[in-house]
């Protein structure tokens, strides 16, 4: 199958969305399929076509860098011709970039991935009535978590499959941990946008200035894009020597990273449709305390494989933080959960589902026009 994939979001930045159709591509390629990518971007990478520097523009809560105009029309439209696909899977086909305009350019039955939770948008509201009649033509939604389809049906009368984001669990191989913290002490670890503020590094950095007075072994990795400077300056000094930035790394360094971490804090604080954060950790072993979220919930089985938190309470994180720190048992049993867990999100075990979702947009069976919570393609 000859499969165009959309990318909203500029290739040149990380973000799930991106990170999610990088993986699901490879995961298709790997089982036969010809997929090419188009996404916003300078960048010149094998197997996606860029459309040029993304304008960065506020969405969902957060800085969104999309394309949009003329240039990307015009490399759209090319790129559906030359690509003659099967089936054209957009993501995010409201936001105002390529998924929009690839579902409103192409003739071939689309497929839409909703990735956003938010309950109400006024900038949708108003470009709803225009940009309607393209979105009207997607055949097949697939929505990553019930929070991404209920932000679905402000959008569409369809009622999505709910296929979650997916993990390549090869890449992490998780290592075996002793029972007491490696030498150098203890590490607390977040993954994720530093400078977003609902990805709440300002929480965890108030919980680990309080730890710190206490556990004088204990040190922050916090791995992605931030501004190392200012993230010490949110800590006492004495303690800024302990707090590692690494700014935005490799896939390969990620993994490396996560293998430093005795526990990865994820203090949320909305926003979040899935917690792909969290999969990485558990695929790597790492064991997880997060605010609880809905979608994080989800994704660790009702708390079952980590911590819950109230989102925004720094001393409920410190305390739990502490409490993990000072329990091994716990935190390898939470590892061995979360591994358990994870298993259920890699790419291996999802893909046949999108596959069969691309069949039926390619067949003319829609999604059912009937808003609900979805129905999962296994059954």
């Amino acid at each position: 199958m000859r499969i165009g994939m959309v990318s909203p979001y500029s290739w040149d930045v990380p973000g799930g969305v991106q990170s999610h159709v990088r993986d699901l591509s490879r995961a298709l390629a790997r089982g036969g399929h010809h997929v090419s990518v188009i996404a916003p971007g300078a960048s010149r990478v094998e197997l996606v076509a860029t459309t040029g520097r993304a304008m960065p523009v506020p969405y969902n809560g957060s800085v969104a860098r999309v394309a949009c105009g003329a240039v990307s029309t015009v490399r759209v439209r090319r790129w559906l011709t030359e690509g003659d696909f099967d089936v054209v899977h957009v993501h995010e086909p409201a936001a105002p970039s390529l998924s929009l305009l690839a579902t409103a350019l192409t003739d071939r039955p689309v497929v839409a991935t909703y990735h956003a939770d938010y309950t109400r948008s006024r900038a949708l509201a108003v470009a709803l009535p225009m940009i309607g009649p393209a979105l009207r033509k997607v055949r097949v939604a697939i929505a990553v978590s019930h929070g991404a389809a209920r932000t679905m049906s402000l959008q569409s009368p369809l009622r999505p499959l709910l296929i979650p984001n997916g993990i390549a669990l090869a890449d992490y191989r998780p290592v075996a941990r002793g029972p007491v913290p490696r030498a150098g002490g203890c590490t607390l670890g977040f993954l994720g946008r530093g400078a977003d503020a609902r990805k709440g590094l300002a929480v965890l950095l108030r919980a680990f200035d309080h730890l710190s007075t206490t556990r004088p072994d204990v040190r922050l990795l916090v791995v992605g894009p931030a501004d190392a400077a200012v993230v010490r300056s949110r800590v006492a000094p004495q303690v800024r020597d302990r707090v590692e930035v690494t700014g935005t790394v490799s896939d390969a360094a990620k993994v490396e990273a996560l293998r430093r971490m005795d526990l990865l804090c994820a203090p949320n604080l909305g926003g979040e449709s899935f917690g792909i954060v969290l999969a990485e950790a558990m695929a790597a072993g790492v064991p997880v305390l997060a605010s609880d979220l809905g979608s994080f919930r989800a994704v660790l089985d009702g708390g079952a494989a980590g911590v819950l938190v109230a989102p925004g309470d720094w001393r409920a994180l410190a305390q739990q933080a502490g409490a993990l720190l000072d329990d091994a048992d716990r935190r390898q049993a939470l590892a061995r959960a979360g591994l358990r867990t994870v298993a259920a999100y890699d790419w291996g075990e999802l893909t046949p589902s999108i596959v069969a979702a691309y069949r039926r947009a390619v067949t003319g069976r829609s999604s059912h026009p009937a808003v609900g919570s979805g129905e999962s393609l296994a059954g």
